[in-house]
């Protein structure tokens, strides 16, 4: 005899309930014509249900199964449900999350730059970078200063961090500022404490990559992987002592070679957000005819 799938058995579950029904009602009604006759039609009536209630418990079963099996579609639904429910709760808190950090870090940014302000020796001008052009990442970027708040050509713009580049272009609400990471950017720097060392070179950027190159620094002078490199305030545009950058790169020269130094900006100049300009005016130079004698008039 061929085994009959549970799937068969649910398929043909009516047929058999429906001829198990009309048999029943058939056996009562043969049952209740025989009047007085009662023995036969109820040992018959006896033995086809004893016959037919393994059948009729399959059948049960089986419907009962598929009842059971359309509950766990619903409730795998509802669970389904539930899910994404949950799993939009949850982007909802990591949003709010990652909000409330951000507003956190600018705060502190924005304490210390603050802190800056009233710290420095200089006279600074908090100011937002509103704009970047993402071809020239390294070049440029504008803040939201501008003439009409006192910035000036050749300004220098700092972190907390260190120093960012100089004013190159301004307008009465906005300024332009070119970073030192740029090739057409310099500063006048000192490998270790200013007054101390005579490691002094030059700092232009590379245009790639945000490192710089610190130039003309004499193989003789000691330098090593870490130094902090500080601004002398020789190049006319920004003050001395403040932070450069950082040693991260370094061959040794000799003395008729420069040593070879990279250096690390201490400024994130890849993730600016808050800059300071420093309403600075360097010193004026001194004439050569007013320090050496034998140029003055006679």
């Amino acid at each position: 005899m061929a085994i009959r799938t549970q799937r068969e058995i649910r398929q043909r579950a009516p047929l058999w309930l429906t001829g198990l029904l009309v048999l029943n009602v058939a056996l009562m009604a043969f049952s209740a014509h025989q009047g007085g006759e009662k023995t036969g039609p109820l040992v018959a009536q006896a033995w086809a249900q004893a016959l037919f209630a393994p059948v009729q418990s399959a059948l049960t079963g089986a419907g009962g199964t598929g009842v059971g099996f359309f509950q766990h579609l619903a409730n795998l639904n509802h669970a389904a449900t539930e899910n994404e429910q949950l799993k939009r709760q949850l982007a909802d808190a990591q949003t709010e999350l990652h909000n409330a950090r951000a507003v956190a870090d600018e705060n502190e940014r924005l304490k210390r730059l603050l802190a800056f302000k009233d710290e420095g020796a200089y006279k600074s001008l908090p100011a937002r970078v509103i704009a970047r052009d993402p071809s020239e990442w390294w070049n440029t970027v504008l803040v939201n200063v501008g003439s009409a708040s006192g910035v000036e050509l050749n300004m220098p713009v700092v972190t907390p961090d260190g120093i960012v580049g100089r004013v190159i272009g301004v307008s009465p609400w906005t300024a332009q500022v070119l970073l030192l990471t740029d090739e057409r950017a310099a500063a006048g720097g000192v490998v270790g404490q200013l007054g101390q060392s005579q490691a002094l070179g030059a700092v232009r950027g590379l245009g790639r990559n945000g490192l710089l190159e610190m130039r003309y620094v004499s193989g003789l002078e000691p330098v090593k992987l870490g130094d902090y490199v500080l601004t002398t305030g020789q190049d006319g545009i920004y003050p001395p002592g403040l932070n450069v950058g950082e040693v991260v790169e370094f061959k040794e020269g000799s003395a008729t070679q420069p040593h070879d130094i990279k250096v690390k900006p201490s400024a994130r100049l890849n993730a600016l957000e808050e800059v300071a300009v420093l309403l600075y005016h360097p010193p004026p130079r001194t004439a050569p005819t007013e320090t050496l004698p034998n140029m003055r008039k006679q």
